[in-house]
């Protein structure tokens, strides 16, 4: 696989800022739920269809993207990717139903879910093991400021500009990001095999991925662990709206915190993954986001809810940068190993919403949160042995 010792100027801001504009779109919707089925006319359970329609297809598609980037290379994957997400969020903010709104999210899945993954492939491609934590880790920064952003900006900018001028400004903004991606040329043409390989040959390739024990085991809790974040996050706008009467200026605010952690301590948090290795690290993540939905169930008071809600996103922060780097350094191809990472990610975001849907209206959320942060605590302390090995190599060149 390519490598060069000397990545391009330029690249790691370019990426970072690609991350959080697609992660500002894919989160600005979760806390304007309330809001969206009042302009539809519809309830918040039929609105929220849109969260797991974005979610599923965009893991999907990672399965196509990332053996297609082996084949063509990442610049042009992550190019065309880009476009299509500019294309598509600019024409979701003309739709006037519900079931439009639900399609259009489906189609931009498709169209942007090539920018991130191929992207954390480009830095495997270009950044020995040893340092690619930190350098995964600007990354992620790059997507929890997009959280962020998206999860507090639209809630608290959306009763000004409307749900239609969130989707026009972040196309705008994309376009913006797009010519200076042409502009400064800082996205190396990696090569490309001369020849293709056969569709059996990449199923092979994902196979061999799962059938490895450490590919399996983290795959499972890159799972589990957007299984508990999205469950959890999916649903804050409206549990802020039935807890607190809250509006989307006052959910925005509630919100604030996440995705602030990872967003100033990505970097930081790569840095310790790489200098004392991911053992601890992941199950103290999971961990952490379990005492957090557990901690949600109780009737805290506003304020409580604020902190608990910037501790949940630091227990994602803790978890999915280190378990993407496992990742990167499995054996095999490396666009393979990132494409079902992101789809296990994904799929894990759009159940996690389903899943938490599935018990909050039945049974409310006390009891939704107590089974999702039962359910984490158990997969936190069976992380324990299971990653014990993950430490630091003293290899600086990448295994693949």
């Amino acid at each position: 696989m390519f490598h060069q010792s000397d990545p391009p100027r330029g690249l790691l801001a370019l990426l970072t800022a690609a991350a959080f504009l697609i992660f500002v779109q894919a989160f600005m919707i979760a806390p304007i739920l309330p809001r969206l089925a009042e302009v539809f006319g519809t309830e918040p359970g039929v609105v929220g269809l849109a969260l797991p329609a974005y979610l599923v297809p965009y893991g999907v598609m990672t399965l196509v993207w990332g053996p297609l980037s082996d084949r063509v290379g990442r610049r042009p994957v992550i190019l065309g990717s880009l476009v299509a997400f500019i294309v598509l969020t600019a024409t979701t903010a003309f739709t006037n139903s519900v079931g439009g709104f639900i399609g259009m999210r489906l189609a931009t899945a498709v169209g942007a879910s090539g920018v991130v993954p191929i992207s954390l492939a480009l830095i495997g491609d270009l950044f020995p093991f040893a340092q690619r934590g930190r350098a995964l880790g600007w990354l992620f920064g790059g997507m929890a400021g997009g959280i962020a952003f998206g999860s507090a900006g639209g809630a608290l900018t959306e009763p000004y500009l409307g749900w239609h001028g969130l989707f026009l400004i972040v196309a705008a903004a994309g376009l913006v990001l797009l010519a200076a991606a042409l502009g400064l040329r800082a996205l190396p043409a990696t090569p490309h095999p001369a020849t293709v390989a056969p569709l059996r040959a990449v199923v092979a390739g994902y196979m061999a991925l799962l059938r490895n024990v450490r590919g399996c085991r983290t795959y499972g809790y890159v799972l589990i662990n957007a299984v508990l974040q999205s469950g959890v996050y999916s649903w804050l706008g409206v549990y802020m709206q039935q807890r607190f009467s809250l509006g989307s200026f006052g959910i925005g605010l509630t919100l604030l915190g996440y995705g602030i952690p990872g967003f100033l301590l990505g970097p930081v948090i790569g840095h310790l993954a790489d200098r004392y290795g991911r053992a601890r690290l992941i199950p103290a993540g999971v961990a952490l986001g379990a005492i957090c939905a557990l901690l949600l169930a109780a009737p805290l008071p506003r304020i409580a809810v604020q902190a608990i809600v910037i501790a949940l996103s630091l227990g994602y922060d803790m978890t999915q940068p280190p378990l993407g780097g496992i990742v990167t350094d499995l054996p095999g191809n490396r666009g393979l190993a990132m494409g079902i990472n992101v789809f296990t990610l994904f799929t894990g975001f759009g159940l996690g919403s389903l899943l938490f849907q599935a018990l909050l209206f039945p049974f409310g959320f006390p009891v939704a949160l107590i089974v999702f942060g039962v359910g984490a605590a158990i997969a936190a302390a069976i992380a324990v042995p299971l990653f014990r090995d993950e430490r630091p190599r003293t290899h600086t060149g990448p295994t693949a």
